[in-house]
């Protein structure tokens, strides 16, 4: 079992699915777009694409988990200058990162348009996961581990880590996500 906040678990497939096999040993999922299969985060039109068959993609239900995306910047701050001892100023981050604008709304869109069944929030996770599941007969009981939560050393609010300028630039940069689960700052 690895540490909590050790990277990503899902390298192995999961009890429901009734296999014990890695899925990195399966011929269909593969670790990066250049391998030509399935692969973590892949986005909508490229799994569609990879699917070869718009039968078999409308008969499956999709779907996503997105983010709070203030909150979800100040995570990523966190997880991007995890190994510095002094990382630059949030403020910094936003405006010169090249790397800080994660674009999730492109993954589970097609041409702007959510081409999922459900959207949950991650805010809303273990109900939005159970409800996600339900739709395909798949109860889900266990309380869902927290692999990623030690990276933020301080118990800021993500609030408290923006001023108007920065907090606009969020607004701008997921205006599409905003939009379509309401988000507020």
């Amino acid at each position: 079992m690895r540490a909590v906040g050790s990277g990503p678990r899902n390298w192995r497939v999961h009890g429901w699915w009734q296999s014990q096999q890695p899925l990195l040993k399966r011929h269909w999922f593969k670790v990066s777009e250049r391998d030509y299969g399935f692969y973590n985060h892949i986005a909508a039109p490229q799994a569609r694409t990879l699917l070869n068959d718009d039968k078999i993609w409308q008969s499956y239900f999709k779907f996503t988990f997105d983010r709070n995306p203030w909150d979800r910047q100040v995570s990523w701050y966190h997880h991007r200058y995890r190994h510095n001892a002094t990382p630059p100023p949030f403020s910094t981050f936003i405006h010169s990162d090249r790397r800080a604008r994660i674009n999730n709304f492109g993954i589970y869109t097609i041409g702007e348009r959510v081409a999922v069944d459900f959207v949950g929030r991650f805010e809303s996770l273990e109900q939005d996961l159970r409800h996600a599941l339900a739709q395909v007969g798949i109860t889900f009981e266990p309380e869902l581990p927290r692999a990623k939560g030690n990276f933020r050393k301080t118990g800021k609010h993500y609030r408290d880590y923006y001023d108007d300028e920065t907090r606009d630039i969020v607004a701008k940069w997921y205006a599409p996500e905003v939009a379509l689960l309401d988000y507020e700052f």
